[in-house]
């Protein structure tokens, strides 16, 4: 049946999507003839207006009489929104929501608990850090969408005139490259900003320890176990190999751009920032490559976190089962393999990574995917994002304060923050 558009608003880049906040919206609506229509919010940038309408197509082929209404939202104040709409008992059908905000949604009692539809939806296969991230206490709440996590972005041509002929396959040997590529005067080894708790939270991980653990209901912040102080220890080695600030994060000032417009040899950032980065130095256009960050065993990348969508649906909606037939589609091989391959997203099963196959960024980011990880599953860690205390204990350290006390003070905070008592 022929499906018409409306547009909201104007969509962002795909690089864009990935690596900063979200602006506008749209809206893509099918036409039915008895009226039932299946309300879905899915995120800007994750699927192109042409995705999107075929997705629709496709959906309301196999479902006469039920239309599909697309709305595009923006990230910015989502969490508020979806919030109320699950309170509101009259909100959408089906919702895209960020991987770490699953736990606050089910807080309110308002999201379909989908636990004994697993194996139906494939969870077997499904990325392991990406299917964590849709459950609460055990329970499966959200369906993997897509994944998208940070890679190493590096100038080949530098890498070339420092001798060194590949990647480094280890975490010894990256430094020793870093320190390498940071000797030339006017050259940075690597921009890796103070404050990019992201990438420090994979080194926890390659560690063996945790940003927090739970233990009966209560949450113990994790930053001054031995695990997490050797993970700083090496953050601050590989930082400083170059002159981003103690107190910078990913987007003041603006990493791609940093790397842009001067002599750096390596930044962490999503494959998608490669393309912010050419257009603003078409010059470096054939001479950027990408590896995933490494572990301290060869082939082994390092633990990353895991970032990228899942889809939840609300409770008493009245068009459950429909509802569960769009997220099946949605989350299944047939459109993973095609928005993996037109989006260059990571698709939630391991095993239809070859889609990515010739797109060197994607295929790093998915060998590295293998190993992610995501944040505790607590209501209140967005609450924690929004006034970081691991950004300012990396900030306190890089600027020479003692790691171990103010690891401790930062593990306090998580403690209060995520048990609700400060």
């Amino acid at each position: 049946m022929p499906v018409s558009y409306r547009r909201r608003g104007a969509v962002r880049a795909l690089a864009l999507a990935l690596s900063s906040a979200l602006l506008a919206a749209c809206g893509l609506i099918g036409e039915s003839e008895d009226g039932r229509t299946l309300t879905v919010w899915l995120m800007e940038g994750s699927l192109t207006d042409g995705l999107t309408r075929d997705l629709v197509r496709d959906y309301e082929a196999g479902h006469p009489g039920v239309e599909v209404e697309v709305v595009v939202q923006q990230w910015p104040g989502i969490d508020r929104k979806v919030t109320a709409a699950l309170r509101s008992g009259d909100g959408p059908d089906v919702i895209e929501v960020g991987n770490t905000q699953v736990a606050q949604y089910v807080q309110t009692g308002k999201v379909q608990n989908l636990t004994i539809r697993m194996m139906d939806l494939g969870s077997d296969e499904w990325l392991p850090a990406l299917g964590a991230s849709g459950q609460v206490d055990g329970f499966q709440y959200g369906v993997p969408f897509y994944a998208a996590n940070r890679v190493v972005v590096y100038r080949k041509d530098l890498f070339e005139a420092a001798g060194i002929d590949s990647p480094p396959r280890t975490r010894d040997a990256w430094l020793t490259a870093t320190a390498a590529l940071d000797a030339p005067p006017g050259q940075q080894g690597i921009y890796l900003p103070g404050r990019n708790w992201y990438v420090l939270a994979g080194f926890v991980w390659d560690e063996g320890g945790r940003l927090a653990d739970e233990r009966s209901g209560r949450w113990s912040g994790a930053l001054d176990t031995p695990q997490a102080l050797r993970a700083m220890d090496f953050y601050r080695e590989l930082q400083s190999h170059g002159e981003a600030p103690p107190a910078s994060d990913e987007a003041n000032p603006d990493q791609e751009q940093v790397f842009a417009e001067g002599r750096v040899a390596q930044l962490i950032t999503v494959p998608g920032g490669a393309r912010l980065i050419t257009d603003a130095n078409p010059d470096l256009k054939g001479k950027l490559g990408f590896f995933p960050v490494p572990g301290e065993k060869p082939d082994e990348p390092c633990a990353v976190f895991t970032g990228g969508s899942v889809l939840i649906m609300p409770d008493g909606e009245g068009l459950d089962e429909e509802a569960y037939a769009f997220v099946k589609l949605l989350s299944g091989d047939r459109w993973q393999r095609r928005i993996a391959g037109e989006m260059s997203y990571v698709p939630n099963k391991a095993r239809l990574a070859g889609a990515l196959d010739g797109d060197p960024g994607a295929e790093a980011m998915a060998r590295a995917a293998e190993h992610g990880h995501t944040v505790p599953a607590s209501p209140s860690w967005g609450a924690l994002e929004a006034d970081n205390p691991i950004t300012r204990y990396m900030t306190a350290v890089l600027r020479g304060e003692a790691k171990r006390p103010a690891a401790q003070r930062a593990s306090a905070t998580i403690s209060r923050v995520l048990n609700g008592t400060g």
